[in-house]
């Protein structure tokens, strides 16, 4: 049985005003199609909702249980309405983001700041994982959306390219005056972040077209720590340029010179194929 929603509303309003007339007026439409409007639903029912007095209308028993439902079902709507609203303008709703450690410490945490700023009633959530991870996580609709290390394949969803990066290879002084080929920094004492990661991924890919296999004397979960490790001489690090200038500008690191340079990458925005995007997610982006 299909029931319109707008035949409730009238039969709520006819409910609290007692009154066929007053309903009609509070509804902003003609007696007749309010009284025509009870007739149907009662009609589809089978059911008789109102009776009749000298002075108005009184709900019959099914018609009190009706109307406790309907109540309760339209206010629903309406301050789901009202929410609904409120997630356009902004002044409602919640953020979820994924990204690694490196990306929400080196590229959104000045961003994330300047939002709250602006749309201090957007709730805010970040959810470090890796890329692949975070991919996961937006697939099973847990956060809006991904920053990811690119390259990532998944045909379900849509990465748009956000900013070039560039991998590099950081140490002390001592590397400083000399140009390395592929075979000599292989040789050398690395730090390199986990197998999982997708920028650990993508260097080693490197090295494998040209034949030379990578090893790590020391692996670490974070970009920091790969800066702060080859500060203090335990070895050369695998970092991103653009994430370590404040060590190369003071002089604490040297970025060795390659004679063939890693190509740059990408990190990109990821969000679902064919979902889109909440307000606040859409104006994340565009912030």
């Amino acid at each position: 049985m299909q029931i319109k929603l707008e035949s409730y509303r009238i039969f709520k309003e006819v409910a609290v005003h007692k009154n066929i007339s007053e309903a009609a007026k509070s509804l902003f439409i003609s007696q007749s199609a309010v009284s025509q409007a009870i007739k149907q639903l009662e009609s589809q029912l089978n059911l008789a909702l109102f009776r009749r007095t000298p002075k108005g209308v009184v709900l019959t028993t099914e018609g009190q249980l009706l109307f406790e439902y309907a109540v309760s079902a339209i206010d629903l709507l309406e301050v789901a309405e009202k929410k609904l609203n409120a997630m356009k303008d902004l002044s409602y709703g919640d953020l979820k983001i994924g990204a690694s450690d490196t990306i929400s410490h080196y590229l959104l945490l000045s961003r994330l700041e300047k939002f709250s700023k602006l749309y201090p009633k957007i709730k805010l959530q970040i959810v470090n994982r890796t890329s692949l991870e975070a991919i996961a996580l937006l697939k099973t609709g847990k956060i809006d959306l991904a920053f990811v290390n690119m390259p990532v394949s998944d045909s379900e969803v849509i990465v748009e390219e956000y900013m070039p990066v560039h991998d590099i290879f950081v140490g002390g002084k001592e590397y400083a005056d000399k140009k390395y080929s592929l075979s000599e920094i292989a040789n050398l004492p690395l730090i390199l972040l986990e197998k999982k990661s997708n920028s650990r991924r993508y260097v080693e890919n490197f090295f494998n077209q040209s034949g030379i296999q990578i090893s790590p004397e020391i692996e670490l979960g974070s970009h920091a720590l790969l800066l702060e490790f080859a500060k203090i001489k335990l070895g050369v690090s695998c970092v991103i340029r653009e994430f370590s200038e404040q060590y190369l500008e003071s002089g604490e690191l040297v970025e060795l010179s390659c004679l063939t340079p890693i190509p740059a990458r990408q990190i990109g925005i990821a969000s679902l194929k064919g979902v889109s995007l909440s307000a606040a997610a859409k104006k994340f982006v565009e912030e």
